[in-house]
């Protein structure tokens, strides 16, 4: 059967310059099974499955798979699937908003009058993280010591390592087998080094989002979950302040990635487009 496809790019406002991501519309009778080899053969870091809601307030179910299982949640594909959706003319509950059924429960995303959509950043738990390996998986030892490298669980979990500056974070080159045995010890998904850029860009952090699969170093070009986590990690410091990241330079890319903050409620925004729009035969 033949089943409505996108492939966007998320967190650009430009294509080939954000984090893809591959939507499979309507994935109702399909296994599990079928799910995970679909998002081998797609090749990217996440593929979306749209199912219908089983909760009342939801808009829509999404399953989200890597090429090697499935994940709870990530920002990326929140981004990605909700503009998708609203591309194709899906029926949403509240105007301005839709409501996203996952593993972590439901997720609000809302729509500016610019067409930025935004995702509100899961819950998380903080835990504080200091290891000796840092400085040899890192090659560095440029860390930002009035900080605290921090592991923030919001279902996935991410290490969140404060280097001294923007340069600092951009000229990393980690050691591989060290990074693979930091990322084991801390039991995290990946590594976010993060550092102030120069006063008067237009963004305050560059950061990267660093992983190790089948043993080779990957880089992922624009974090969703990361940058909800390192938002959660400066609410919990007190600091609220509204601000942009700068993601994907390393990778030739330009992720942007918008943080702000009302009450209790961190919203992590971003442009998205489209990139390919067809079916896709199951």
């Amino acid at each position: 059967m033949k089943v409505a496809f996108k492939q966007v790019d998320v967190f650009t406002s430009s294509a080939f310059n954000g984090n893809p991501l591959a939507v499979i519309m309507d994935a109702q009778g399909l296994s599990d099974s079928q799910l995970a080899a679909i998002a081998r053969w797609t090749n990217l870091s996440e593929t979306t499955f749209v199912l219908p809601s089983q909760h009342e307030e939801a808009d829509y179910r999404v399953r989200i798979f890597t090429v090697e299982g499935e994940l709870p949640f990530a920002g990326h594909p929140t981004l990605g699937t909700a503009h998708a959706l609203l591309e194709a003319g899906w029926p949403i509950r509240t105007p301005g908003e839709i409501v996203q059924e996952c593993g972590v429960g439901n997720v609000t995303v809302k729509m500016s009058e610019t067409g930025e959509l935004a995702f509100a950043a899961p819950a998380a738990t903080l835990m504080p993280w200091q290891d000796a390996l840092m400085g040899n998986a890192f090659n560095s030892n440029a860390f930002d010591l009035t900080q605290s490298p921090t592991i923030v669980d919001m279902g996935i979990r991410w290490l969140l390592v404060p280097m001294i500056s923007a340069e600092a974070v951009l000229a990393l080159q980690p050691n591989v087998s060290d990074l693979q045995r930091l990322i084991k010890h801390a039991g995290v998904a990946g590594v976010m080094p993060f550092g102030r850029l120069p006063e008067g860009e237009p963004e305050q952090y560059e950061v990267r989002g660093l992983l190790v699969e089948h043993g080779s170093l990957t880089e992922d070009p624009v974090t969703g979950s990361a940058n909800a986590c390192l938002a959660r990690y400066f609410a919990a410091a007190g600091h609220t302040t509204a601000y942009r990241v700068r993601q994907g330079t390393a990778l030739q890319r330009a992720g942007r990635v918008n943080v702000s903050f009302a009450g209790e409620t961190i919203w992590i925004g971003g442009n998205t487009v489209t990139v390919i729009d067809g079916t896709i035969t199951l």
